[in-house]
C-alpha cells in the first residue's frame, strides 16, 4: 500500500511539474520586457553566473592543488539541505548557501568523471568554464538591452562564438581536446542555453504576478548542470574513441 501511495505521489509530482499557465503565446512574445520582470530576469542572470563562476573556480582549484574530495562532497550536500531549509525571506543566507554548493560541487565533479568515466579534471575545468562564459554571456546581455529578440538571440550566437574560442583556447593550455569533440560539447550547451532561452520566458511570464525568488530559479537552472557534465563526459569519450579507431 505505501508503495502504490508513493508511486500516485510522484506522477502527481511530476504532471505538476509540467502543468504551466502560460500558453504558446506566451512563450513566443517578443514584446519589450516590462521593467519589473526585467530587474528580476537580472537578478536570476546574475546569481546563476555567480554560481557557475564559484564552480568553475571550486574545479580549477581541484585541477591545480586536488582541493575535491570527500570533505567538499559532503559540503555540498550539506550546503543544500541548508538551503532547502533555510526560510525564503532570508535572501543573503540562501544565496550564501547556494555559492558554497556551486564550489563543492565544481570541485567535485572531477571525482566522479574520473571514477566512472577515466577523465580527468583538465576536460571537467574547460567545460565549466565554457559553461560560465555561455550564462556570463546572457547576463552582460541583459545588462544592455531589454528587447527580448536582441537579447535572446544576440546571447546565444556571441555564447556560441565565446565558448568555442575558450575550448579552443583550453585545448591548448589543458591537452588536446579535438575539434569533432569541441563542436559536439558546443552543441550540447547550445540545446542547454536553448532550453534556458524558453526558461527566461516563463520567469518573465511569472514575474507579471509578482517578484520572482531567483534563488529557487538558479537552484533549478544550477542543477541541470550535473546530467550535463555527465552527458558530455560521454560525448568526450566517444569522440575519442572514433579518433583513436581512425587512426
Amino acid at each position: 500500500m505505501k508503495f502504490t501511495e508513493m508511486k500516485l505521489h510522484a506522477m502527481n509530482a511530476v504532471k505538476a511539474y509540467f502543468k504551466r499557465n502560460w500558453k504558446k503565446e506566451d512563450m513566443m512574445n517578443s514584446q519589450e520586457i516590462p521593467l519589473h520582470a526585467y530587474k528580476c530576469l537580472k537578478k536570476v542572470y546574475l546569481t546563476l553566473f555567480c554560481a557557475l563562476l564559484s564552480s568553475t573556480v571550486g574545479s580549477f582549484l581541484h585541477l591545480i592543488w586536488e582541493a575535491g574530495g570527500f570533505f567538499t562532497v559532503l559540503i555540498s550536500a550539506a550546503s543544500i539541505l541548508c538551503l532547502y531549509f533555510t526560510p525564503a525571506m532570508k535572501v543573503k543566507k540562501r544565496v550564501l548557501f547556494l555559492m558554497i554548493a556551486a564550489y563543492s560541487l565544481g570541485a567535485s565533479f572531477g571525482l566522479f568523471t574520473e571514477y566512472h568515466f577515466g577523465i580527468d579534471q583538465g576536460f571537467v575545468f574547460s567545460f565549466l568554464g565554457g559553461t560560465t562564459i555561455g550564462f556570463g554571456t546572457f547576463w552582460f546581455g541583459a545588462m544592455l538591452t531589454r528587447q527580448r529578440i536582441d537579447l535572446y538571440i544576440g546571447c546565444l550566437l556571441h555564447s556560441y562564438a565565446f565558448m568555442y574560442l575558450w575550448f579552443v583556447t583550453a585545448s591548448d593550455i589543458f591537452g588536446g581536446h579535438t575539434t569533432r569533440w569541441m563542436i559536439k560539447a558546443c552543441a550540447v550547451l547550445a540545446l542547454d542555453l536553448g532550453y534556458f532561452v524558453i526558461y527566461s520566458q516563463e520567469i518573465l511570464y511569472n514575474a507579471r504576478y509578482g517578484d520572482v525568488n531567483f534563488v529557487n530559479c538558479t537552484f533549478t537552472v544550477f542543477f541541470h548542470l550535473p546530467a550535463i557534465v555527465v552527458h558530455a563526459a560521454r560525448v568526450y569519450l566517444v569522440a575519442e574513441s572514433e579518433h583513436y579507431r581512425q587512426n
